[in-house]
């Protein structure tokens, strides 16, 4: 549980990490938030939702954190009270993003000395600006660890990959679940953000849309380059089995003449050629090669080797 309270030119960022009911109740006489808006900070809630009010907009919105999580979940839920003037999240993990952006924030510009804005819209723009980069980092990540399997499926070791393409496919399928919901989301929110900041603030509002489309591209490409993966690598797994299934049949016709002739000559029969003279054992040895050697030709012949 922690509270932390960030001001710059009559704007207010409170930050919450687990609020207790006593946070909440404190939120509420403070900042008029709706009583259901402060019931909701108490527990995570896993769909994603938007509810537009008198003082303020509520916004929940979940963010797939696969490698700078803190926590066993890989889901962050992050909920927004946006004021006219406030601003106030309310987390149950630690998420890098936020703290880097409350470094920036304390250094009373948010990127490249760009002024923040009149109102708390602004705050949420940069924001959530900073939370759809990092998760552009997380897909680097992901491409990283392609890059790397990639690298290992054409070094012979495709049977290795299985596993971890599967891992892969996991994340990729977790993330795209993940930002499954943000575009409904972020589209009411063009709708609701103008309705209560004005018209002047849609280009901020449609900038956040754009934010995350570019993730969602970069997300479709990786899904694109982890398909292309997986097949390269089960086509590859399945020549190379195909191989050894041939080598193996091949193995089988060459011996099976030997393994005729040797049952043959030890037919228990009183009558049976070339057995019990001299040099039997040879003759015997030497038509089992002969046989052999001619299914090889016929092999060869044929193309099959």
């Amino acid at each position: 549980m922690s509270l932390t309270r960030h001001t710059y030119e009559g704007l207010t960022w409170i930050d919450l990490v687990r609020p207790t009911r006593e946070e909440a109740s404190q939120i509420i006489e403070t900042y008029g938030v709706h009583p259901v808006v402060a019931e909701e900070l108490l527990e995570n809630t896993r769909k994603p939702r938007i509810d537009l009010y008198d003082n303020h907009i509520f916004l929940i919105l979940h963010f797939p954190a696969l490698r700078h999580t803190h926590n066993v979940d890989t889901l962050q839920e992050i909920d927004f009270i946006i004021g006219k003037k406030f601003l106030i999240t309310t987390r149950y993990d630690e998420i890098d993003a936020i703290h880097k952006f409350a470094q920036v924030f304390e250094t009373n510009t948010i990127v490249h000395h760009e002024p923040i804005g009149n109102h708390a819209g602004y705050l949420f723009y940069f924001l959530i600006k900073k939370l759809y980069r990092s998760l552009e980092h997380e897909l680097e990540s992901i491409e990283s660890e392609l890059d790397e399997i990639e690298l290992r499926i054409f070094e012979g070791k495709e049977r290795d990959m299985v596993h971890q393409l599967s891992l892969r496919g996991r994340d990729i399928t977790d993330f795209k679940k993940a930002l499954g919901y943000h575009f409904e989301v972020l589209e009411s929110l063009e709708i609701a953000g103008k309705t209560f900041f004005g018209p002047e603030f849609s280009f901020h509002l449609s900038r956040i849309i754009g934010e995350y489309k570019r993730v969602n591209h970069q997300l479709d490409g990786e899904q694109t380059y982890f398909t292309e993966l997986r097949e390269t690598n089960n086509s590859l797994l399945s020549t190379k089995q195909n191989e050894i299934m041939k080598t193996l049949t091949i193995i089988a016709f060459i011996v099976f003449p030997m393994t005729l002739v040797g049952t043959l000559f030890g037919m228990n029969t009183e009558a049976t050629p070339v057995i019990g003279g001299q040099y039997d054992f040879w003759i015997v040895i030497g038509i089992m090669l002969a046989f052999s050697f001619c299914t090889f030709l016929i092999f060869k012949f044929r193309r099959w080797l």
